[in-house]
């Protein structure tokens, strides 16, 4: 596991940003695993700007993305589809049909969640963005007594919709239901790229890097991983030695 901290997220973003257009540069049709929420759009507004630049192209890259809400159509304004949209999709040569997403309406969850794993067993993630939520979850992996490895359905956390409730009027309208990427399915991928910041992140940094490898805590099940990057700016890193 690599560990490294940032003065600032300016540089912390640039930094993740680069590693995405080197391995572009190496092998543009990698395979991207990406990430939303607050902690990806600094990341994402580089990679637009160097795609500007003409120094990062998506073209010929697949992506595919960790989870989406149940319920919400992909026009939605807090719908991940949506999202990846204004926060990169809308911006760079990423083509359409190179790009991969749960669909949180389909009628048949499972079967949805069965698709998006035949999928990812045909195009294997080269590298996989993830943040941290605050009890440790990353996708929508919360944590439990077992973890699924596959694509699946899950119940979130009270603390969760909480924590995602300053994105919607009230934590009411926060969807109970989500469909995710699993375990499993995050530790297939070849690098996993771990992007956490600020102080209130701290405490679960430190147990998910350096604590007991535990279900109730699904991001220490990272420190399995042959090749973990994880970039912190000092606030998230400031207890780690």
């Amino acid at each position: 596991m690599n560990i490294t901290q940032f003065n600032s997220k300016e540089e912390l973003d640039q930094h993740a940003a680069e590693l995405f257009a080197a391995l572009l540069a190496h092998n543009p049709q990698a395979t991207l695993g990406l990430a939303t929420g607050s902690t990806p759009t600094g990341i994402y507004e580089k990679m637009i700007k160097m795609h500007q630049a003409g120094r990062l192209s998506f073209n010929e890259a697949a992506t595919f993305n960790l989870d989406e809400y149940v319920g919400l159509p992909p026009g939605h304004d807090q719908s991940y589809a949506y999202y990846m949209n204004k926060y990169l999709f809308n911006h760079v040569d990423v083509r359409r049909e190179h790009i991969h997403l749960l669909d949180g309406m389909a009628d048949d969850l499972a079967a949805e969640c069965s698709r998006y794993d035949q999928l990812l067993a045909a195009k294997p993630i080269d590298i996989q963005l993830l943040g941290l939520g605050h009890n440790g979850h990353i996708g929508f992996n919360e944590p439990d007594h077992s973890l699924q490895g596959g694509t699946h359905i899950v119940e979130l956390k009270a603390e969760t919709r909480e924590a995602n409730a300053r994105f919607f009027e009230s934590v009411d309208q926060v969807p109970a239901k989500a469909v995710t990427m699993g375990i499993g399915s995050i530790l297939k991928a070849d690098t996993i790229l771990l992007v956490v910041k600020g102080a209130d992140k701290a405490e679960i940094v430190k147990e998910a890097l350096t604590g007991p490898i535990t279900t109730e805590c699904p991001a220490s099940l990272l420190q399995t991983h042959a090749k973990v990057i994880v970039l912190l700016d000092r606030e998230a890193g400031r207890l780690l030695d």
